[in-house]
C-alpha cells in the first residue's frame, strides 16, 4: 500500500495540483488586500463609511449604540452583515478576472504554438531523401 501511494504522489499531476493550491491561497491573500487596502477605502468614501462595518442587526439590546464594530456586535446576536458580502463579492469578481485574463494569455500562447509547423523529424527527413532518390532513378 506504500509503494502505491508513493507511486501515486511521485504522478505529476498531484504535485501539479499542489503547487497550484499552494500558489492560489498565496494569490487569494493578495486579492483579499488588494481589495480591503486598495479597493474598498474608495468603495467606503463613496458610501461615507467603513464598509466591512456595514451591517443590520437581527435582534434588540439595550447595548447596542448606532455605529458599533460588527465584531462587537455579532457577540451581542446574530447580523446581517452585508457590507462584509459585498467584499467578498468583490474579492471573488476580481479573482474570477485574474484568472480568466490568465486563461487568456495561455491560451493566446498554446494557439501561436500549435500554428507553428513542427520541424520535421528524423524519419520524415530520410523518408524524404528515399522518395527522392527513386524519383531520380532510371
Amino acid at each position: 500500500m506504500f509503494k502505491d501511494f508513493k507511486t501515486f504522489i511521485a504522478q505529476g499531476n498531484v504535485m501539479d495540483l499542489a503547487v497550484g493550491v499552494i500558489i492560489g491561497a498565496a494569490f487569494g491573500k493578495i486579492v483579499d488586500s488588494v481589495v480591503n487596502d486598495l479597493i474598498m477605502p474608495f468603495v467606503g468614501i463613496a458610501f461615507q463609511a467603513d464598509f466591512n462595518n456595514l451591517y443590520v442587526p437581527l435582534f434588540r439590546s439595550d447595548k447596542l449604540v448606532a455605529g458599533m464594530p460588527l465584531e462587537e456586535v455579532k457577540k451581542l446576536g446574530p447580523v446581517f452583515a452585508w457590507g462584509s458580502f459585498v467584499t467578498v463579492v468583490i474579492n471573488f469578481l476580481i479573482l474570477a478576472f485574474i484568472v480568466f485574463m490568465l486563461v487568456r494569455l495561455v491560451n493566446r500562447v498554446v494557439q501561436k504554438k500549435a500554428a507553428e509547423p513542427a520541424p520535421p523529424s528524423n524519419q520524415e527527413i530520410l523518408l524524404g531523401e528515399i522518395r527522392d532518390l527513386l524519383k531520380h532513378k532510371p
